[in-house]
């Protein structure tokens, strides 16, 4: 008995996204105990709405990552998308659902405008998606003075059939934007980790030049990657506009940080290389769950980027911490004369 549990262990891998569970688990149990209301199925799925726009930007900005990049600007990205709809649909008379398409497209020119400067010019990432944060704000709020309705109250009165599919719940108790997450989660897995862009990613990330030599077009799968979270940023726009009836061009102002956290606290290397969507999307539900707790047992809303601030440093500095060869001989010789 006593080798066949060796033999078990032997064979089990520890893999990131298994701790992440734990922690999910834990989260549920520390917050339930708190406050029991929060374990109402209602309420739990419920929560889902505060915080899908960080899930689906996350499982695609972890392509970015991987290729060794970093995006700053989804959040404004989220805001322009929705006041694009607005705009569109209420000033333009175009229809609610090629408003959204239009929409789409913003986010992805967005995305490719600033994956150009960074793939093909080799300006560091940090610095054209830090600029681009700043340049497609000012320009959701320059498209928001296009419309006749004053930018601080938004637009709202949108048809019922665009507003109403993000607030059904399928057995009453799952809604409808946790379904798009779980399907958008299954594309992106199959893009990133089935497919040979998705290898070119992972290569690119590695070593851009030997990726070069091996006749991988690396500034055009660069660039991609930063479409794909335009994209992503678009399609978390469309969703919050949805689901808030209302179209304001600060929306997406507070989600960087988030994001950010939930793609490094998912396993992402912020050296690229390495990282994965199952554990991005993981770590967000994670963020998303802890700030929701947090909010229901009496934090007050400002101060729940606090403990995200904090699991985003304790994150860089362990994964910086485990990569330092002195540290990591220390610690080995430290157990060795443990045992």
């Amino acid at each position: 008995m006593r080798q066949k549990l060796k033999g078990i262990y032997t064979k089990f891998k520890f893999r990131w996204e298994y701790f992440l569970v734990i922690l999910l688990i834990v989260e549920v149990i520390i917050f339930g105990n708190l406050n029991p209301r929060f374990l109402k199925p209602q309420v739990l799925f419920g929560s889902v709405n505060d915080f899908i726009s960080i899930c689906i930007i996350a499982i695609f900005t972890c392509f970015v990552f991987i290729t060794g990049g970093i995006d700053l600007q989804a959040g404004s990205i989220v805001g322009l998308t929705s006041i694009v709809i607005g705009v569109m649909w209420k000033s333009a008379g175009v229809n609610i659902i090629a408003a959204c398409l239009i929409a789409l497209i913003v986010g992805g020119l967005c995305g490719a405008l600033s994956g150009f400067f960074i793939g093909f010019t080799g300006v560091q990432p940090m610095v054209v998606t830090l600029g681009g944060s700043f340049l497609y704000s000012g320009l959701a709020i320059a498209v928001s003075n296009i419309s006749k309705t004053a930018a601080y109250l938004g637009i709202s009165g949108f048809p019922q059939y665009f507003t109403s599919f993000t607030k059904k719940r399928f057995f009453g108790v799952i809604p409808s934007q946790f379904l798009i997450f779980i399907a958008l989660s299954a594309i992106a897995y199959i893009i990133l980790h089935s497919t040979k862009y998705g290898r070119k990613v992972f290569l690119c990330g590695i070593n851009q030049n030997a990726a070069g030599f091996t006749g991988i077009n690396s500034k055009l799968i660069i660039m991609s990657t930063y479409i794909f979270s335009g994209m992503a940023a678009a399609i978390a726009g469309i969703i919050m506009t949805s689901y808030l009836g209302s179209s304001k061009s600060d929306f997406g102002s507070d989600l960087t940080m988030p994001i950010i956290t939930a793609v490094v606290l998912g396993g992402t290397s912020t050296l690229g290389g390495k990282g994965g969507v199952i554990g991005s999307a993981l770590a967000a539900v994670v963020i998303g769950i802890m700030r929701f707790g947090l909010s229901m047992n009496g934090m007050p809303n400002q101060y729940l980027d606090i403990p995200v601030g904090i699991m985003l440093v304790l994150v860089v500095a362990g994964s910086c911490i485990s990569k330092n060869q002195k540290i990591s001989t220390v610690l080995r010789h430290y157990v060795s004369i443990k045992n």
